[in-house]
């Protein structure tokens, strides 16, 4: 797998070890494995990776795109936008201090590897925005009452900032320049959860930039 990741050990059966030629790995019964991995299935090969720091959010300004996340606390719904930042080419994900834990078990497993490729920081969401402003950066809001994002201009470098389904963007937030955005309703759905709305806005910019 492509990561910088240092991987400390690996655990798996004599069948996935023969299967994908993990000479080194460590060999268990099956049963030992599924008290080891915390999925509810796939706890075949069982990887013991170094948890990396946790960088801030004081690197330099995007070239890119990059996602950033305001108030989330659902860890599945961090993994699945890890993901999604995986899939259409995001640089980095960044997310607001106090929001869930990216090594959170349930994330790691939402992310489906996608965590060992795209760099997470965490940190005070609006000075990082009023940073990167400052740099020449697009920045784009993801609110209810914003530009229909198909009418919007979506330029690069950028940060897409998304807030969670329940409470939206924090008035911090809100307050920094920037450019609001929306998902357009054309149904009876009232909101999108976080990684619904970060996967369709994602598409849209990366189908406007490619």
């Amino acid at each position: 797998m492509r990561s910088s990741y240092e991987v400390v050990a690996i655990h798996a059966t004599a069948e996935a070890a023969h299967e994908l030629g993990l000479k080194d790995a460590f060999i268990h019964p099956g049963h030992q494995l599924e008290k080891l991995g915390t999925l509810e299935s796939g706890n075949e090969v069982v990887a013991v990776v170094r948890k990396p720091k946790v960088r801030s959010m004081a690197a330099p300004a995007p070239k890119g795109m990059v996602l950033a996340l305001d108030g989330i606390n659902d860890p599945g719904n961090l993994g699945t936008v890890l993901r999604i930042a995986d899939r259409f080419g995001a640089e980095a994900v960044w997310c607001s201090e106090g929001s869930v834990d990216v090594f959170n078990p349930k994330c790691v497993g939402a992310s489906m590897g996608s965590i060992f490729r795209i760099p997470v920081t965490y940190g005070p969401l609006p000075e990082a925005l009023t940073r990167v402003h400052a740099a020449g950066v697009h920045i784009y809001k993801a609110e209810g009452s914003g530009k229909d994002v198909f009418d919007a201009e979506l330029k690069r470098p950028s940060v897409l900032v998304l807030g969670s389904e329940s409470h939206g963007l924090s008035e911090a937030v809100r307050c920094e320049p920037g450019s609001s955005i929306a998902i357009p309703n054309w149904g009876g759905a009232e909101s999108l959860n976080v990684a619904m709305a970060a996967a369709a806005l994602c598409m849209e910019f990366a189908r406007r930039n490619r």
